[in-house]
């Protein structure tokens, strides 16, 4: 099962509005974190490092759909923690819903089964599911034995009674391509609609900080992943991002693309960079200086990162707006990825001390800092 057509439809004339509009920034996907609380403690995740206190809070339901109304993005991207630890979980699905938003629930798979009772298969709802690769590497990324098949059984019953299922990879320095290839298979196989695919951002209260990627890492090997890609995987994500993993595209952040409420507020600057809070999405918009970030600026956080909270936006953007990012688009899609040569690896380096220097970040997926959890919409 592919994308809905509604969906895709929806998010290219919500894209074409705001050209029209002359709307220089816009937001796309609304990352909504209900609570920080997990099941698992990844080597990954600086998230679970926020005090007891905090982490035993959830937003309301009305709270949530406050941010919805307020941001007004078609997208919206439900991370956490584990949101299936929210006691109104699928309450606040079914008003998104009612709103008709495109809601991505993200989950580790562990409470899935045990939950879907309380859900309704719709076109415009998609369990999002961290898989960090095949079995033993999953599990390491985890650090718990059995997650994998407690995930893949997931996806399986999901997708037999009904429901859309994507899932989402975060890729470091020790990713094998082969493996990871291989899992790709198996997850087609198995009925997964599109899978998502990011390298992993330095975050300083990761406990792991060992296997992050530098720029020039990420192009590598997500060379060695995606070159001479299958015609039959089917990614979550826009072929411009893809072919920008792969150093064959340039992109510039768009920060803004993907705005995030969570218990403190509306984060600044973006998902992954934490310095302060707006009390109004408005706010968030007219107080950050947005000029300040992303590669281009020279801000030493953003240097290497190619994470697509920030540049999937630019990308979709890219795609709707200009002629030469639909035109690649549309040859993608209908031709596929063509053949690429494949590059020897780059050996994997220490992350560099700018990029750990006063980075005050938290990461919002049950997988690790790696889950940045924006979707491909189209």
């Amino acid at each position: 099962m592919s994308v809905p057509v509604s969906q895709m439809w929806t998010v290219a004339s919500y894209v074409v509005k705001q050209k029209l509009q002359r709307r220089k920034r816009y937001p796309l996907v609304l990352m909504l974190e209900p609570l920080f609380r997990c099941n698992l403690a990844c080597a990954g995740c600086g998230k679970i490092q926020h005090p007891t206190e905090i982490l035993k809070r959830h937003l309301s339901v009305a709270e949530c759909l406050n941010a919805v109304d307020e941001c007004g993005a078609p997208i919206v991207s439900i991370p956490g923690g584990e949101p299936l630890l929210h006691p109104e979980i699928d309450q606040i699905v079914e008003g998104m819903i009612e709103r008709g938003k495109y809601v991505y629930l993200c989950t580790n798979a562990i409470l899935l089964e045990k939950n879907l009772h309380r859900f309704k298969p719709s076109k415009q709802l998609s369990f999002s599911v961290h898989l960090d690769g095949p079995k033993e590497d999953h599990d390491a990324a985890v650090c718990r034995e059995g997650i994998y098949d407690i995930a893949i059984q997931a996806i399986r019953t999901a997708v037999d009674q009904g429901f859309r299922v994507t899932t989402n990879t975060t890729v470091f320095s020790h990713g094998d391509p082969e493996r990871l290839r291989g899992m790709f298979d198996t997850l087609m196989e198995i009925g997964v609609e599109g899978m998502m695919l990011s390298p992993g951002y330095q975050y300083e209260k990761a406990p792991d900080q060992e296997h992050f990627l530098s720029r020039d890492q990420t192009t590598n090997l997500f060379q060695r992943i995606l070159g001479n890609a299958k015609r039959s995987w089917v990614f979550n994500q826009s072929p411009l991002f893809l072919e920008f993993l792969k150093g064959k595209w340039d992109l510039e952040c768009t920060p803004w693309g993907n705005p995030t409420f969570n218990l403190f507020g509306w984060q600044k600057p973006c998902y992954l960079l934490e310095e302060g809070y707006a009390d109004s999405f408005q706010e968030l918009m007219d107080s950050v200086d947005w000029d300040s970030y992303g590669r281009a600026s020279g801000n030493e956080k953003c240097q290497d990162c190619m994470v697509h909270c920030g540049y999937e936006p630019t990308a979709v953007d890219a795609t709707f707006g200009t002629l030469s990012g639909f035109a690649m688009s549309a040859w993608r899609t209908v031709f596929g990825p063509g053949k690429d040569i494949i590059p020897e690896p780059i050996e994997a380096s220490a992350p560099k001390a700018s990029n750990l220097v006063s980075l005050e970040m938290n990461l919002s997926s049950p997988s690790g800092s790696k889950e940045e959890e924006t979707h491909s919409v189209a």
